[in-house]
């Protein structure tokens, strides 16, 4: 019965996730996810008690998947500037894939959700700054290690650069599920990320 409830569960936190970053959280209602997931309503607010917190949820679990993509393309490894690099091709290829799956543009799910809730909801505004203060110290690692290597200036203001460094690609991956166009992202997100770091370092683009 345990293992029954934990997949229901999981399957409700999936389906969230995806019918979200498809749509978007308004456009989505828990009688939506209930029928994509297959699960009883009385199931629903079992595990839930509202909405909110399986968004909640959601953004935990799209933090869990790309926990592993973050650690390969951040690696110490790497070079630091080859961290950026790699990391710039995943968010590239995994947008590639969604597009393939769904036919359009999905963009960052959390960004979106973020966007469109966080002035309503105080929870999910405190979730994605959470989320987003730990993604930006893989950045600052990589760019202290640029640092040591002496790539960048000792100067380098580290945080202020990561805070940079994710607004941009926040931007284009906004501009991109905006457009419905995944080419500039394809062609601009690498070198416009060099760019803003400050190296001249250019490896080819993702296929």
């Amino acid at each position: 019965m345990g293992h029954a409830s934990c997949e229901t569960r999981q399957k409700l936190i999936d389906t969230a996730l995806d019918l979200i970053w498809k749509s978007s959280y308004g456009s989505v209602s828990v009688d939506d996810i209930c029928k994509a997931a297959e699960v009883k309503k009385g199931s629903f607010y079992h595990f839930f008690p509202s909405k909110v917190d399986l968004a909640l949820a959601a953004m935990e679990e799209a933090v869990s998947c790309w926990k592993s993509l973050h650690d390969e393309a951040f690696s110490a490894g790497r070079a630091p500037v080859e961290r950026f690099e790699r990391y710039a091709d995943i968010i590239y290829q995994k947008q590639a894939e969604a597009l393939e799956e769904c036919g359009q543009v999905c963009g960052c799910s959390l960004a979106s959700l973020a966007a469109e809730m966080a002035c309503q909801e105080d929870r999910i505004r405190q979730k994605f700054e959470e989320i987003t203060t730990n993604k930006k110290r893989y950045f600052e690692s990589a760019l202290r290690d640029m640092i040591a290597e002496g790539t960048l200036p000792a100067g380098t203001d580290v945080k202020t650069k990561a805070e940079e460094i994710y607004a941009y690609i926040i931007g284009q991956l906004m501009m991109a599920r905006i457009q419905n166009n995944l080419e500039p992202l394809k062609r601009d997100l690498k070198p416009g990320l060099l760019n803003l770091i400050g190296v001249k370092k250019k490896t080819p683009q993702a296929a």
